[in-house]
């Protein structure tokens, strides 16, 4: 179904608008359509007899279709088409849609009937009031959904504003939290740094029993890291502190024992007093650490700090650090000390040998460059009231003083014992006797050989010591491996044997310690041959003219490869030949 109208005047105009009115009412379509129909042609209209000319409104029925057909939607087309002359100019259709979803009866009605007759027109005006009426009811509900959905909004708001806070105050929370974890990290970092280099640095002072070389590697440790400058300052043995050549704070460090601060502004270090800034370096911090003993410091520690300050945890590191330093140094002074009068001790104890007519003796001992091993091993040779000679190596269990102490107690035992006479192996079994009774924890080794000059042999006897190496006249050498008694001291009763064997003139016996053969990857026995082999290769001028060198000559290959990590004794008995 087609309608049109031409429109050249407002009568026309409003004539066809009331058509189209009634026309979109027939056709079902919806009140808000309708209304939007009609304003909406309405303005066009308007527009259209302004512009002049003779317009033309044709209204259609016709159908949308949808994806299938039996869904396919009616609606009511609404074209104002142009008039020729604004059709020239260029003016296109106006076209509008609308749906009506119900069939149209047939309205008969066209602009002319509608304009000229009152009750018609009355009744479009009533009927567009009913479409005013419906489509503001329309507006008030809608109005009331949108006040409603504004208070939602308003609400909605007001709850994004404040999910927004606690978002903001949360993620500053989290924030906070982040640089407090960060922070703990960054501090946990440099706790471990710290305890790291305590420990690595204490290791490397500990190391040392030379107080001079903890002095000199605590620098070394320090800087750059933890100190621009190191100075140690170490009190003389009378303890004379001389103060001018040193900053007042150290000095003050020395006599309180405390740790001083000296600079322009205060530190505020734990444990640290803060003092004026140094004359000797008043543009630079000083940090003087003291070195604390027992007694009194051994010294005191100047630094000078890497950057500006020092951080306080570095301090307290530091203040750590030199403590333990000062224990190092402390018991390496100690050290020296018991090992300078152990080595006196051991030297002094240590007699000049005998010249009996016949026999020459050569007798060697080296202590130990390793750690407090001074003091076990010893050797003498004496006559006895016969004509005898007696020679003798032993070695004590334990080092330092009290072994040293034990050996002379032995010594003095032994030569009081061979006044009486006795072979080496009675002797042997008195000093074990003696030794059980005088020191129950301590332990000796020995070996005693006894030459006399109307006998052309030689009688010896040990007691837990390793073999003695019997040179011939010829250069054959062999081991006295003849089994020896148990160490002396050990809580049992022995009666050590005698061995005896021919020496013939020209013949050499070694007498000796196993600091001399023994190495811990090795063991004794390879040891032992490389003795025999030393031994050997000398020509028997050698030993007669000069047995001094051949004991030197002896050392020189047996210890190239030792760490001298014990004493060394070795006394070398020759029978000087006939000729």
């Amino acid at each position: 179904m087609t309608r049109t109208w031409q429109i050249s005047d407002v009568t026309d105009a409003a004539a066809a608008r009331i058509a189209a009115a009634r026309l979109a009412t027939a056709f079902g379509v919806p009140p808000v359509e309708r209304a939007r129909l009609t304003a909406s042609l309405g303005a066009q209209l308007r527009l259209c007899l302004t512009k002049g000319g003779t317009w033309r409104l044709a209204l259609e029925t016709g159908t949308v279709s949808r994806a299938a057909p039996e869904t396919a939607e009616r609606v009511l087309h609404a074209v104002v088409t142009p008039s020729p002359e604004a059709a020239a100019a260029g003016e296109p259709p106006w076209r509008v849609t609308v749906p009506c979803p119900e069939a149209a009866a047939d309205v008969g009605t066209d602009a002319g009937a509608v304009a000229d007759d009152p009750a018609q027109l009355a009744q479009a005006l009533l009927g567009a009031d009913e479409d005013t009426a419906l489509v503001l009811e329309r507006l008030t509900e809608q109005e009331g959904l949108v006040d409603f959905h504004w208070e939602e909004l308003q609400q909605t708001n007001q709850g994004v504003v404040a999910l927004h806070a606690e978002l903001d105050a949360a993620g500053r929370a989290q924030r906070e939290a982040f640089a407090a974890e960060r922070k703990a990290r960054t501090e946990a970092e440099h706790a471990r740094r710290r305890l790291t280099f305590l420990a690595d640095a204490s290791a490397v002072l500990t190391a040392s029993l030379d107080h001079h070389e903890i002095v000199r590697r605590l620098p070394e440790l320090l800087v750059p890291e933890y100190a621009a400058g190191v100075d140690i300052w170490l009190f003389d043995q009378d303890g004379d502190r001389p103060g001018p050549a040193h900053a007042a704070a150290a000095v003050v460090a020395a006599r309180t024992g405390r740790p001083q601060y000296a600079s322009v502004h205060p530190g505020g270090l734990p444990g640290v007093d803060d003092q004026p800034p140094s004359a000797l370096a008043p543009d630079r911090p000083l940090l003087c650490i003291p070195l604390p003993t027992r007694q009194a410091p051994l010294g005191v520690v100047t630094l000078s700090p890497p950057g500006d300050r020092w951080d306080p945890d570095d301090a307290v590191m530091l203040v750590e650090l030199t403590r333990r330093a000062s224990i190092a140094i402390d018991h390496a002074q100690r050290y020296q000390h018991n090992r300078d009068i152990a080595e006196t001790l051991q030297r002094a104890l240590l007699t000049e040998l005998p010249a009996p007519p016949g026999l020459a003796l050569a007798a060697r001992y080296l202590p130990a460059t390793h750690g407090l091993n001074i003091g076990g091993d010893w050797y003498d040779a004496f006559r006895q009231p016969d004509g005898g000679v007696i020679a003798v190596v032993g070695d004590v269990t334990g080092h330092g003083l009290r072994a040293a102490v034990m050996m002379s107690q032995l010594r003095t035992a032994l030569r009081a014992y061979a006044v009486d006479g006795g072979s080496p192996g009675q002797l042997l079994t008195r000093l074990h006797t003696f030794l059980h009774h005088l020191q129950p924890d301590l332990f000796a080794t020995a070996v005693i050989a006894r030459f006399h000059p109307d006998d052309p042999t030689v009688t010896w006897a040990a007691a837990g010591h390793p073999p003695p190496v019997l040179r011939a006249p010829d250069g054959g050498v062999r081991t006295l491996d003849a089994k020896p008694g148990a160490m002396l001291g050990i809580p049992m009763r022995q009666e050590i044997a005698d061995h005896t064997v021919p020496m013939a003139p020209g013949s050499t016996l070694a007498l000796y310690t196993d600091g001399l053969v023994e190495r811990r990857a090795r063991g004794i026995d390879p040891g032992i041959a490389r003795l025999a082999d030393a031994l050997g290769s000398f020509g028997p001028a050698e030993l007669d003219t000069d047995l001094e060198g051949s004991a030197d000559g002896i050392l020189r290959p047996m210890l190239s490869d030792s760490e001298r990590d014990d004493d060394v004794c070795l006394l070398l008995c020759h029978l000087r030949g006939t000729g």
